[in-house]
């Protein structure tokens, strides 16, 4: 019998695995540019969303493991094979040798850095936050190899070749994900 997954189940686990507020808003954004996404292509939801929240599962505890030691944590927890293949295929290339092959694990993979590169584009507006944020000021950004150093660019190129949309469109539709969850990302800013 295949195992039913809840939001409420996967937000617990995470944060069983993940004491660090940075992290878990992070899961939290990922989690609500899936949704979006998955609203977008008229996919499931629910699955998108509980594959976006957990993708990070295993980063905090197991740094040097990340994308392999998440495995085990879910086999161990009952999940469908199909959720973890998309959970480890978001580190593809990076940390895992699962490639991202379904449209949901090629939305995770390009959308989990670009989440990193917004929120630090957020932060630096005098708003500090997204509710103002525009493709162009993301782009810019983008261009500063020195600003968000640790987000890797290539990744979020590939990633929308992948799924077959222009990067300015990926970037918009993954900042209207992320406002949908401003306030409890910590960047609804001063507006």
């Amino acid at each position: 019998m295949k195992k039913e997954i809840n939001r409420d189940e996967a937000l617990s686990l995470l944060k069983e695995y993940n004491q660090d507020e940075s992290l878990i808003r992070h899961a939290l954004a990922v989690e609500a540019v899936m949704r979006h996404f998955a609203t977008l292509f008229g996919e499931d939801v629910e699955k998108w969303g509980i594959i976006g929240l957990i993708h990070d599962l295993d980063y905090e505890r197991y740094p040097e493991e990340h994308c392999s030691k998440v495995k085990e944590i879910l086999m161990e927890e009952g999940w469908p094979e199909e959720y973890i293949h998309a959970v480890q295929s978001h580190g593809w290339g990076l940390c895992s040798e699962v490639e991202p092959v379904h449209r949901m694990e090629k939305v995770l993979y390009t959308i989990d850095e670009l989440t990193g590169l917004i929120t630090a584009a957020a932060l630096v507006r005098p708003s500090k936050s997204l509710l103002d944020l525009e493709v162009k000021s993301v782009k810019k950004k983008w261009r500063d190899k020195a600003f968000a150093a640790g987000v890797n660019r290539e990744v979020i190129t590939e990633g929308a070749e992948r799924m077959g949309m222009d990067l300015n469109e990926v970037i918009k539709e993954t900042i209207a994900g992320m406002r949908t969850v401003a306030a409890e990302i910590g960047l609804k800013g001063n507006l």
